[in-house]
């Protein structure tokens, strides 16, 4: 089993910058890929960042060039810049495993003011 917690997460306003951080424990040897994903109320989850097989990396068109995803061993975090309005949303981590079984955080708020 993995557990993952994340962090980082407040208001801000539009214009400015986050950290999330996601913290992967338990069994982490397994896990192979970690993402982002986000839910903003009244719409489905949606990938925000997430490694390729290919070892890329996705990102939504709506984030291209101002988040970036990056991975330090059993954690992973979201730099967020140039924060919009329509960034407000519950954003969780995702990871994957090698036996491509699926874990997702707690979720963490972020909510951008205009």
């Amino acid at each position: 089993q993995v557990k993952l917690v994340e962090s980082g997460g407040g208001l801000v306003q539009a214009g400015g910058s986050l950290r999330l951080s996601c913290a992967a424990s338990g069994v982490i040897f397994s896990i192979n890929a970690m993402g982002w994903y986000r839910q903003a109320p009244g719409k489905q989850r949606e990938l925000v960042a997430a490694p390729t097989s290919g070892g890329r990396t996705n990102y939504a068109d709506s984030v291209k060039g101002r988040f970036t995803i990056a991975r330090d061993r059993n954690t992973v975090y979201l730099h967020m810049n140039s924060l919009k309005p329509e960034d407000t949303a519950v954003y969780y981590c995702h990871a994957r495993d090698v036996v491509h079984s699926e874990y997702w955080g707690q979720g963490t708020q972020v909510t951008v003011s205009s």
